[in-house]
């Protein structure tokens, strides 16, 4: 069987430090990687573009990075809807021509990611090409990858049957393949940006509560508050959820979205 590109990225190892996202430009600015792409414009394009999602309310947030590149679909809307423009590779990777989609800024809409930017200059539309260039002449990845600090991105060429086991045993998801378009792109603790948490404090006669045991009412297994009385439930989807502190009720919430409830008395 044919062997296939994929990327992973860990949501909790991203730290935004852009220098996935200035590799891209680096290696694509300035630079004609024909017959793949074109030149990436200095500025308004994004081929790796790091989305920002804050949860939760002071004191107890976070902040998690979602890297979105071309997501490389297998069903890909773009290559079907411009079948004669857009190239989709036996190894996965969904290449746009830059002579036949010369003119067509109608490609850019096609993208349910929003990962195909427009070329004013060229008038092109352009996006993230793996780096294929590189991975044809021996690359064992993107420049991405390459240069992440971190580790939250990593590449793999293998059979499809055997990176569905790294799917099962690292849990790892696509983002929002809503019309089944099966990226190649997928995910490890993806819950960071799409769920949501409810965290809080537990205090016994005022003071911090350490040891408390907190859950969640037939959602989520019991934990121990830490030194601060604190707790966290996370990967939580909207609804209402009833908290639970030493074996009884102790508050109810409903969320949409992260939630600080505060502190709570026992």
């Amino acid at each position: 069987m044919a062997q296939e590109r994929y990327l992973v990225i860990d949501v909790a190892l991203c730290h935004d430090c852009n220098n996935c996202f200035i590799a891209c430009k680096d290696e694509h600015v300035m630079n004609q990687w024909l017959p793949y792409t074109e030149e990436q414009p200095r500025h308004g394009h994004r081929w790796m573009n790091i989305q920002r999602k804050e949860r939760g309310q002071y004191p107890r947030i976070d902040c998690s990075f979602l890297p979105m590149p071309c997501q490389h679909c297998t069903n890909a809307p773009c290559a079907k809807n411009f079948p004669d423009s857009i190239q989709k590779r036996g190894d996965g990777v969904v290449l746009i021509d830059p002579a036949k989609a010369k003119g067509k800024k109608e490609i850019v809409d096609s993208c349910p990611y929003g990962a195909i930017y427009w070329n004013e200059d060229l008038q092109l539309p352009q996006k993230c090409t793996l780096c294929a260039h590189l991975l044809d002449d021996g690359w064992e990845t993107p420049r991405c990858v390459h240069s992440c600090p971190t580790g939250a991105m990593r590449f793999y060429t293998l059979e499809k049957a055997e990176f569905e086991k790294i799917i099962a045993s690292e849990k790892l998801e696509a983002y929002r393949d809503k019309g089944g378009w099966n990226p190649h792109v997928f995910y490890k603790n993806l819950y960071r940006y799409e769920k949501s948490f409810i965290a809080g404090g537990i205090l016994k006669g005022g003071e911090c509560a350490e040891g408390a045991q907190v859950s969640l009412k037939g959602v989520a297994p019991e934990q121990t508050t830490n030194y601060f009385g604190d707790f966290k439930f996370d990967s939580l989807s909207p609804g209402e959820y009833t908290i639970v502190v030493n074996g009884k009720d102790a508050k109810t919430v409903k969320i949409d979205e992260s939630l600080n409830v505060g502190s709570i008395e026992i």
